[in-house]
């Protein structure tokens, strides 16, 4: 599942790859964290919104801890209760330059990155919706991992090319599913020797 994501490319930029209104004061790092903040392009709007929806959990003795943020959506859970709703009425695209994935030992995980050949911005599918919490939250929608990847995950986000990406947002939730597929196409891969986890 992914964890940490890039996004290289400034607000304004943003909104012009996805013919999306930008506001002002809109702020996100360039890596993105579960729990952080990051854009997304919603109802024709670039917003930013939290990654990751809460997740209420419960202690031992009963007592109520700190919501967890659930960042990733399986495409074979879209339809249990906790993402149906998002997933029908609140459908999203998550602006990435590269994801990343951990590999190696535990311990000793290095940062391995994907992203689309020519290093282009490219739209992953996501969902959304307001929480109590920390406002709007969205998460990624993930399927099985490529044949690319497969030495390092088995899981991948939902990429998603330009032509579909109207289907994706205004499409029924079946001709949105119909897209959770395992991406075909080339990856660039770039392992590096950065540590996983690496002060933020």
């Amino acid at each position: 599942m992914c964890n940490l994501y890039r996004m290289r490319a400034a607000t304004q930029e943003i909104g012009q790859l996805f013919g999306a209104r930008v506001t002002d004061g809109l702020n996100a790092p360039g890596e993105i964290y579960p729990g952080y903040p990051g854009l997304v392009v919603a109802e024709g709007d670039v917003r930013q919104m939290t990654w990751g929806l809460p997740l209420h959990m419960t202690g031992k003795q009963g007592q109520k801890l700190k919501p967890k943020p659930v960042n990733n959506a399986r495409e074979d859970k879209l339809h249990t209760p906790f993402w149906r709703d998002s997933f029908a009425k609140r459908r999203c695209l998550i602006p990435v330059s590269e994801w990343a994935e951990a590999e190696g030992a535990k311990g000793q995980m290095t940062r391995t990155w994907y992203a689309m050949p020519g290093g282009e911005p490219f739209a992953v599918g996501g969902l959304w919706r307001p929480t109590a919490e920390w406002g709007n939250a969205y998460a990624m929608v993930m399927v099985d991992g490529c044949e690319q990847m497969a030495d390092v995950h088995d899981r991948m986000p939902v990429l998603l090319t330009r032509e579909t990406w109207a289907t994706w947002t205004d499409g029924t939730p079946e001709e949105a599913f119909a897209l959770c597929r395992t991406w075909a196409g080339d990856l660039m891969v770039d392992r590096t020797a950065e540590r996983w986890a690496k002060a933020r």
